[in-house]
């Protein structure tokens, strides 16, 4: 492959984030749990959803809220998360509640 044919390569596989300046998934994703650890307090255990929208973003982020011996008594919270195009956090609201062993009860036919 020549120099000229992996650039060309290379610009084809760019994002529409690569090309607009915006910061991609994975860069979002690691400053929202920045500032929503800053600005709570709590530690921030994973991200479980993410969507790209026109406002910017939303994600729903698990947040450890109590530690509690065994750990699986530990209080979680799922929090969710609005940010701007460029991943800055505009807010944020805790929707649940629950401890870190407990699953969520079965929903009618199956989902």
């Amino acid at each position: 492959m020549t120099q000229t044919s992996r650039k060309q390569s290379a610009n084809t596989n760019k994002t529409k984030a690569d090309t607009d300046g915006l910061p991609g998934p994975v860069t979002v994703l690691r400053r929202a749990r920045e500032q929503l650890a800053e600005l709570t307090g709590q530690t921030v255990e994973s991200v479980s959803s993410f969507e790209r929208t026109e406002e910017g973003w939303d994600l729903a982020v698990e947040v450890l809220e109590l530690v509690r011996v065994p750990d699986t008594m530990s209080l979680l919270a799922t929090y969710t998360v609005t940010l701007d195009p460029q991943g800055d956090l505009t807010g944020y609201r805790r929707v649940r509640r629950y401890e870190r062993g407990r699953a969520d009860p079965p929903r009618p036919g199956g989902g």
